[in-house]
């Protein structure tokens, strides 16, 4: 393996078939967070897969979790509710300056999910070219996928709001946002997993053969390849519908309003508008009630 992806923060593996698998790992928690470290140490990772990717012929990258509990439990909320709102705004927009290198990968890319996917953990999966999914965890049991946010009066902050969307049914996917509704990895919507094997046992086979099957490597336009299919007139109608028949809250108009400037903007302009809506979210009696029932749980 090239000395550059020797000494990346996070273990990277080359299989004989030339493709680099990325191992997700907090050592120091019971499972993996999506915290300032871990980021910090991906984006250094992904640098260097960027640096050497070419020259060495990787024909493509997994994203690997090294806890079989979850694939990524999500962001750590005790950690985003200790910054300040400045603090917060440059925390996010760093998190998508490195989810956004994947994107900028000039080979396919997969997410490997054999266990709980939740929040920032399906969003950066989302910026993956496939995912690749077990029904099962390592206990052979079905695991939650999902973006609970708003359920906590928050909303996705790093592009869920968009990519969700283009990725399954609009209605089915916004409705899910809204309320932060999570399927099961045994009974996920059409079209968010890419390739479904029964047990973790099997995912690495399984993700190897679908990035074999997406040979030549596909055209890189910096944005997550499933906004490639998005369709703005189902999104648009969707919208409509669950603004007519959702509870008029702060997070569903907060997600709504986010799409929408997807809608007319781009991404880049949406990925804005959740990040400041979730900001000022953080803050209100609801949220903060909210909020404190969950920290309350985890002691």
């Amino acid at each position: 393996m090239p000395t550059a992806l020797e000494s990346t923060p996070l273990t990277c593996k080359r299989s004989e078939e030339g493709i680099v698998s990325i191992h997700l790992s907090s050592p120091d928690r019971p499972v993996v967070i999506l915290d300032a470290a871990l980021l910090q140490q991906l984006d250094a990772t992904l640098d260097a897969l960027l640096e050497c990717s070419v020259a060495n012929d990787i024909t493509g990258v997994l994203l690997c979790s090294d806890c079989s509990r979850v694939f990524i439990a999500g962001a750590d909320l005790r950690e985003i509710d200790a910054l300040n709102d400045e603090d917060l705004r440059a925390y996010l927009a760093f998190g998508s300056s490195v989810f956004s290198k994947l994107a900028l990968l000039p080979c396919p890319t997969a997410a490997c999910i054999d266990g709980a996917a939740l929040g920032g953990g399906l969003e950066i999966a989302l910026h993956c070219d496939g995912l690749i999914a077990s029904a099962t965890n390592a206990k052979g049991k079905p695991y939650p996928i999902g973006l609970p946010e708003c359920g906590l009066g928050l909303l996705p902050g790093w592009g869920g709001t968009q990519m969700l969307p283009a990725r399954i049914d609009p209605r089915t996917a916004l409705q899910c946002i809204v309320t932060g509704t999570t399927s099961m990895s045994n009974e996920t919507p059409t079209g968010l997993i890419d390739a479904v094997v029964e047990t973790p046992d099997d995912i690495m086979s399984a993700a190897t053969s679908w990035i074999l099957q997406q040979q030549p490597k596909p055209h890189r336009n910096g944005l997550p390849r499933c906004l490639d299919d998005k369709h703005p007139g189902a999104i648009q109608s969707a919208v409509d519908s669950i603004r007519a028949e959702s509870p008029d809250n702060a997070e569903s108009d907060a997600v709504l309003d986010a799409v929408e400037t997807g809608l007319r903007e781009g991404f880049p302009a949406a990925l804005m508008t959740e990040q400041q809506r979730l900001v000022a979210l953080r803050s209100t009696t609801s949220t903060r009630a909210r909020l404190e029932a969950f920290f309350d749980k985890q002691n």
